[in-house]
C-alpha cells in the first residue's frame, strides 16, 4: 500500500520545467565553462533549490546526455543562512524563497548563474570568504573581559533596540556585494555588509567601547569613501536591511572620528 501511495506521489502532473544552468567545473578551469539546459517534471510549491534537487537525481540534459550533478550551496531552506545566493533570471537573490511558479508561470526558461563578485567553486557555488574576512576587519563581535561571569549586560533602551534590530537581519549572503558596481577586481572597497555591522556594534552599548577601531578600519583604503551611493545594495537586499542610511550614519562618524579622534587620545 505505501508503494502504491508513493508512486501515485510521484506520478507526473504533465507540466515541465526547464532550467538552463550556468557551469564550470572549477575555478581554474575557464574552458569548462558552458551552459546546459535540463526539463523536469513541475511539482506544487516547487522552488529553484527543489528543481536543482530533481536535475541532481537524473541529470540528464535535453539532449539526452548524462552529465555531471549540478553543484550548489544550500543549507537551511528558510531565507536564514544566506548560503544559496545565485544569479536567477539574471537578478541576485536567494534561490530557497525562489518559487517556480513566479519565475516561470507560462512556461519560461529559468536561467541560473553563479555570483560574479565572488570566487567560483563550482557551476552555482562561489566562495565568499571575503565577507566573513571583512567582519574580522571591523571586529565585528563584542569583546569580553576574559570567560569568566561577568553578570547581566548594559541595558539597551527600546529605541536602541528598534534601531538594531534590522541591521541584526544581515545573513552575510553577498546580495548587496554582488549589486554593487563599487565591488569588482580593481576595487578593495569593502561593501554594504561589513559598513552596516559596523553601525550595529557600534551601537551596542558594549560595542560603543571599541567604535573608534572599527571606524579607523573603515577610514582607510577601501573603506566608507568608496561608496559609490548608487543604493543597489538596499534593493536587492533579501531582509530589507537600511544599508543606505548605515552607510550614511557610518560616514559621518567617521568624519567625526578623523576630525576630532586625536582628541579622544
Amino acid at each position: 500500500m505505501a508503494q502504491e501511495t508513493s508512486s501515485k506521489t510521484k506520478k507526473s502532473s504533465g507540466r515541465t520545467v526547464r532550467l538552463r544552468v550556468h557551469r564550470q567545473d572549477g575555478p581554474h578551469a575557464p574552458e569548462t565553462k558552458r551552459v546546459e539546459e535540463f526539463e523536469i517534471d513541475w511539482h506544487p510549491q516547487m522552488n529553484v533549490i527543489s528543481a536543482l534537487m530533481e536535475v541532481q537525481r537524473n541529470p540528464v540534459t535535453v539532449e539526452g546526455k548524462t552529465v555531471a550533478p549540478i553543484v550548489w550551496e544550500s543549507v537551511c531552506l528558510e531565507e536564514v543562512c544566506g548560503s544559496c545566493t545565485m544569479l536567477v533570471n539574471g537578478k541576485v537573490r536567494q534561490s530557497c524563497t525562489a518559487l517556480i511558479d513566479l519565475l516561470s508561470p507560462n512556461g519560461e526558461v529559468v536561467d541560473l548563474a553563479p555570483m560574479s563578485k565572488f570566487p567560483l567553486v563550482r557551476d552555482l557555488q562561489v566562495d565568499r570568504a571575503r565577507m566573513f574576512d571583512d567582519l574580522k576587519k571591523v571586529k565585528a563581535w563584542i569583546q569580553l573581559d576574559g570567560t569568566h561571569e561577568l553578570g547581566p549586560g548594559p541595558r539597551q533602551s527600546p529605541e536602541n533596540q528598534e534601531e538594531a534590530y534590522p541591521l541584526s537581519r544581515c545573513m552575510t549572503c553577498g546580495c548587496c556585494m554582488e549589486a554593487c558596481p563599487q565591488v569588482h577586481e580593481g576595487s578593495n572597497f569593502i561593501g554594504p555588509a561589513a559598513i552596516s555591522q559596523v553601525r550595529l556594534f557600534n551601537l551596542h552599548p558594549s560595542g560603543k567601547m571599541h567604535a573608534a577601531e572599527r571606524l579607523e578600519t573603515l577610514m582607510g583604503e577601501g573603506g566608507v569613501a568608496d561608496c559609490g551611493k548608487a543604493q543597489n545594495c538596499v534593493e536587492v537586499c533579501p531582509k530589507e536591511i537600511p544599508l543606505v542610511d548605515s552607510i550614511a550614519q557610518v560616514s559621518r562618524q567617521a568624519t567625526k572620528q578623523m576630525l576630532f579622534g586625536w582628541l579622544l587620545k
